[in-house]
């Protein structure tokens, strides 16, 4: 759910031109904590996954990513109780600031538990050896392979962030708007595709330690990729409980068989004085272009299209052709440990007392 700061904003009717540009300034502070807040919570969970041919780093690594899926379900579900027990009026005029107000609470839990939370023995160790890079991200730009990891890291991100951004927020517009379906049975669908995808989430985790991140990553991209289109036409010709079981597999399955494995993915491209740098910045800029305007483009692609969706699942197979090669350009002697059956790679075999520090870009 958005943070509680958005119920408090003004309309255009009250403060003009002022109100757009405050929207925009909070959603652009929103994802620079959220990029950085994600990989803390994904290093967490990893540095403390148990390493090794029965290790458990993808079990452990997936868990920070059911926060997504827990999200979209609350922010949904609160806007379908919401729509069903208010009129129309009532809903636009203040009913919508309610659940961002409430979301108030996930924010003091979120940081007690934040506050709680211990460093990790691998960036202790880092400490007390003074190993911690004091300028990260110079070193992340400077280094060839850091760079390259980088770049495919984004690239490998982006089929992820259109696919969410397709499934969890374009296809409520599309749903009510074109297709005419009730406003709260599509919310209801949403949040029961968010909640599956919750639950399937650390299966996914547990694929990773089977069969390694990468192949488990570019298998659920690939899928992302030629679901599209069969997925459009079923949101096209079957109704309501047509598109909740589309969405259901395509939202709940699909999205959670890849992203449970994307944070383990992205931990293993960098070394640890940089990981914590490297993931953020992957994160954060890749949202830019997979997150931020796929909803954006894909009203454009609709409208070229003169309603049909046809030019915008070419763009999505597209993000996902895209992201199938830069995962599988990701050399596996290159990541700094493995996971599944994989041999451990041949310079960073990371023992216990080396794993990545979950603050090493402090």
């Amino acid at each position: 759910m958005a943070p509680p700061r958005f119920g408090l904003l003004p309309t255009y009717e009250t403060a003009g031109v002022w109100a757009p540009v405050l929207l925009l300034v909070l959603r652009v502070a929103q994802g620079v904590a959220l990029g950085g807040e994600w990989a803390g919570a994904v290093l967490l969970s990893v540095e403390h996954g148990p390493a090794g041919r029965k290790g458990r780093k993808g079990r452990y690594g997936s868990y920070p990513q059911i926060g997504l899926a827990l999200g979209l379900a609350l922010g949904t579900g609160a806007f379908a109780l919401l729509s069903n027990v208010l009129s129309d009026e009532a809903f636009l005029s203040y009913g919508w600031r309610v659940a961002f107000l409430v979301s108030l609470a996930l924010v003091v839990l979120g940081i007690a538990v934040r506050l709680k939370a211990d460093e990790t023995p691998a960036f202790q160790q880092l400490e007390r050896r003074r190993a911690a890079s004091r300028i990260p991200l110079a070193q992340l730009l400077r280094d060839p392979g850091t760079r390259r990891h980088t770049l495919l890291g984004m690239a490998a991100r982006w089929g992820e962030g259109a696919a969410f951004n397709t499934w969890g927020v374009f296809a409520i517009t599309y749903a009510t708007s074109t297709l005419k379906l009730p406003r709260t049975s599509v919310l209801l669908a949403v949040t029961f595709a968010a909640l599956l995808m919750a639950v399937l989430i650390p299966l996914s985790g547990s694929l990773v330690d089977r069969q390694g991140a990468r192949r488990t990553y570019t298998t659920g991209i690939a899928l992302f990729g030629l679901a599209v289109f069969p997925a459009f036409l079923l949101f096209r010709s079957t109704g309501i409980w047509g598109f909740a079981v589309t969405l259901a597999v395509t939202l709940g399955v699909v999205h959670a068989y890849f992203y449970g494995a994307q944070g383990t993915l992205f931990a293993a491209l960098f070394p640890p004085e940089v990981r914590y740098t490297g993931m953020s910045v992957v994160y954060q800029l890749s949202g830019v272009f997979a997150s931020g305007i796929t909803p954006l483009l894909m009203t454009t692609f609709l409208a070229l299209g003169h309603g049909t969706p046809w030019i915008a699942c070419g763009y999505l197979a597209t993000t996902a052709a895209v992201s199938v090669w830069a995962t599988s350009r990701i050399r596996p002697s290159d990541m700094y440990f493995a996971t599944g059956s994989a041999s451990p790679p041949n310079h960073t075999a990371e023992p216990s007392s080396d794993r990545a520090p979950a603050s090493a870009a402090r």
